[in-house]
């Protein structure tokens, strides 16, 4: 199948991604069945998008008759056999449930088009387990979308161990024919099934570092993020795990540490919270307080003088150079387009340290481990011999 053959999606889950995703399918001129298990969660759904657009149009950023006729295309569905039974393409935005996700795969297949793809946005799960359930593995790949849809360009497009080059290059091309409001959305390919793909895996490690810091009581989490914002970063470390919610870091962690390296397991300083109830952005109170849902107020004059911001960057190299070892990405061109897109930085990590020159990017990661007792920061042997190409 030819991307421009897709006339019709099928949007598993109306939940945060499921209706931003839906959102940006209908805006792109394609039909979307919206499902979900009840009736009020696809109604809450739709009036999210519908929501999302009147907002656009308010700010003369959308056309009225454009956010109509988007709106006009979304179908709501309670029934996946109904949802799928004509559906070009499906996307699973279902909770992050494997055995759930297992039960999607295996209905939508037995019901979808024989030539449909089907594919999953989760951010960490198996590909490859997910296309084991159904008789088309060739035709199931990851396509991750990030939070929010309709602000975030990066689509991480992911295949797994049986997914076919076509599939691969049909889902590319389709992700190409979607906008948001910030702009075209730029899909990255991922030639492996591994755990958090480019984009979440380059965060673990720094997650660990801040987790690790925190935990011994070596910096205090407002003036290190002052320290990265002074660079022009738009949000810190520690703000970033609130926005995102600690809870769902805290799974993050369990997740890496049973299948990267025990060393991820959970900090007690973020089981204490979670445990608290105190998640971040969405109860109010995290590591910072966040009134009623806005922003903490975060002093630039409290920036930590101590604190090396490279040390992020050399992690995220260091990581990146694993991905290249093991053939998840193509190339650190591949990788450092993913952070930018994902994360709304001016440059990527690889063409950052270049000017540093690999060997003292392998130096500094091992100074790190040292200083923490970390093994997983140790530099790669590719690092360590400057084996890093980027142009």
């Amino acid at each position: 199948m030819k991307a421009e053959q897709i006339q019709t999606m099928a949007i598993i889950g109306a939940g945060d991604m499921g209706h931003g995703i839906a959102e940006i399918c209908a805006l792109a001129g394609l039909q979307v069945h919206l499902y979900d298990i009840q009736q009020d969660f696809v109604d809450r759904g739709r009036q999210r998008i519908q929501a999302s657009l009147e907002k656009q149009v308010a700010k003369q950023k959308l056309a009225a008759d454009a956010a109509t006729a988007a709106m006009a295309r979304i179908q709501g569905f309670t029934v996946l056999a109904d949802a799928v039974k004509t559906a070009d393409f499906m996307i699973e935005a279902a909770p992050e449930r494997l055995d759930l996700k297992l039960a999607i795969f295996k209905e939508a297949d037995a019901h979808a088009p024989a030539g449909a793809i089907l594919a999953s946005n989760t951010s960490n799960m198996s590909i490859t387990a997910m296309a084991a359930a159904t008789g088309r593995p060739d035709k199931v790949l990851g396509i991750h979308f990030f939070n929010p849809v309709m602000l975030m360009l990066l689509v991480e497009v992911i295949r797994g161990e049986r997914t076919s080059e076509e599939t691969m290059q049909t889902s590319c091309a389709l992700i190409e024919r979607l906008k948001n409001f910030r702009g075209a959305m730029v899909p990255v390919r991922v030639e492996k099934d591994t755990p958090g793909f480019i984009y979440n895996r380059l965060g673990a490690p720094i997650g660990l570092y801040m987790a690790e810091l925190y935990e011994k009581g070596l910096v205090v989490p407002e003036a290190l993020d002052a320290k990265v914002r002074s660079i022009g970063a738009p949000m810190g470390p520690y703000e970033i795990m609130d926005f995102t919610g600690l809870d769902v870091n805290l799974h993050g962690n369990e997740y890496f540490a049973e299948t990267l390296s025990p060393e991820f397991a959970p900090r007690s300083w973020m089981k204490r919270l979670v445990n608290e109830g105190h998640l971040g952005k969405k109860t109010d109170k995290g590591i910072y307080d966040w009134p009623d849902g806005n922003r903490p107020t975060i002093d630039p004059a409290k920036a930590d003088p101590d604190f090396d911001v490279m040390d992020i960057i050399c992690l995220q190299v260091n990581e990146g150079t694993k991905l290249l070892e093991e053939g998840v990405a193509r190339s650190a061109e591949e990788i450092d387009k993913a952070v930018i897109n994902g994360g709304g930085a001016a440059f990527g990590p690889f063409a950052l340290a270049k000017g540093m020159g690999w060997e003292k990017v392998a130096r500094q990661c091992e100074a790190i481990a040292r200083r923490t007792g970390i093994e997983w920061f140790m530099p790669t042997e590719s690092l360590k011999e400057g084996r890093v190409e980027i142009g």
